[in-house]
């Protein structure tokens, strides 16, 4: 079913933006990985809202609960069920959503599919759900960081029309220098200026979009399943399926088709023992399958659907009218968003290295 993510590492996510609690089950966890709901909470706790001055003020402690497949500190290899209850809830500021459609929001499509939605919060649809995705991921990052060593690192490079300089991050970042700011972008110059931003467009009532890296090193060569589960594809699919998500390149991207061959080929070299290449244009994958080298590709986010300003729209009978979004949103999604593209990222990789384990690793002819 479409709520369930991965093949043999699987995430389930359940819940609603006002409902009782969110959750998620994850099956397919090794058995004996050290696991505390403190490993969890550390990366609720980036995700959750009211965290500075440029986020929804929603406040929400977004505390997990572990209510099975944990023993004694470790994974049971059993279906590891997650709780976070809801707590502040405000759900009469949707009560105008209830026959109004709210532009660039899910809830015609939703109405049109099921023939029912819940129309405060956004239910369902909004990115509330992702807190199942990240208490999965976060699981899956700890066995990738135990079992290969494998780091990922997701930070802002683009809000609105302010952008990175080229070549300015040319390191893989630190998560200090990623945390340093409410934007969670390490360039210090450039973060600044995407505050300022941020908080202009608050002021008016409007919203910004914006544009996540995310950087992944230590994977090793021969993870992804061609032709149809190529690993880049599958991350494609993982980011594409977040709220607000709206483009998807890795390695040189669109950038690459205004490129010849000879600009574009990374060549291959012996480095340090190992073969590598000289160039990562490729953002590590090439047919489908890791190289070896760091896994770079970007998320593109929209702007904030809700935003508060008189906007025309029809309710469920066609009717033209008009609404003011009220609630508590984000200015700018794509600072909380970072949490969440690395939790979809772990999710990936440990699905395919356990894939490619189980294809190439157990049995030797």
């Amino acid at each position: 079913m479409p709520n369930t993510f991965g093949h043999l590492f699987t995430v389930t996510t359940w819940g609603e933006s006002h409902g009782p609690a969110i959750g998620a089950v994850v099956d397919g966890c090794p058995p004996r990985l050290p696991l505390t709901e403190a490993d969890i909470q550390a990366e609720l706790d980036r995700r959750r809202p009211g965290q500075s001055d440029i986020v929804t003020p929603r406040k929400e402690e977004d505390r997990v609960e572990i209510l099975s497949g944990v023993f004694e500190g470790r994974t049971t290899g059993t279906p590891i069920s997650l709780l976070v209850r809801n707590a502040d809830q405000r759900p009469g500021a949707y009560d105008e959503m209830r026959d109004k459609f709210r532009p660039s929001h899910a809830d015609f499509t939703y109405q049109a599919k099921y023939g029912i939605r819940a129309h405060r919060g956004g239910g369902r649809r909004s990115a509330r759900e992702t807190i199942g995705r990240v208490a999965g991921g976060a699981i899956a990052r700890k066995a990738l960081s135990l079992g290969g060593g494998v780091e990922i690192r997701a930070f802002l490079t683009q809000v609105h029309d302010i952008a990175v300089p080229s070549g300015a991050l040319a390191d893989f970042p630190t998560l200090a220098a990623v945390e340093a700011t409410a934007v969670r972008c390490p360039h210090l110059p450039t973060a600044e200026r995407m505050i300022e931003r941020i908080k202009a467009v608050r002021s008016e009532g409007d919203s910004v979009g914006g544009v996540i890296e995310c950087r992944v090193r230590g994977v090793p060569p021969g993870l992804g399943e061609p032709v149809f589960d190529r690993l880049e594809a599958d991350l494609a699919k993982a980011m594409l399926s977040l709220p607000a998500t709206k483009g998807f390149e890795i390695g040189s991207g669109f950038a690459g088709a205004g490129q010849r061959g000879s600009e574009h080929n990374d060549l291959f070299e012996s480095r340090d023992g190992s073969i590598r290449t000289r160039t990562n244009r490729s953002g590590g994958t090439q047919g489908g399958i890791s190289n070896g080298e760091e896994i770079v590709f970007r998320v593109a986010f929209k702007p904030t659907a809700t935003i508060l300003q008189p906007q025309a729209t029809v309710d469920r009978q066609g009717a033209a009218t008009e609404l003011i979004g009220r609630g508590r949103h984000d200015p700018c999604v794509v600072p909380r968003a970072v949490p969440i593209v690395e939790a979809m990222t772990a999710l990936v990789l440990l699905d395919h290295w356990l894939r490619h384990a189980a294809q190439c690793g157990s049995l030797r002819f």
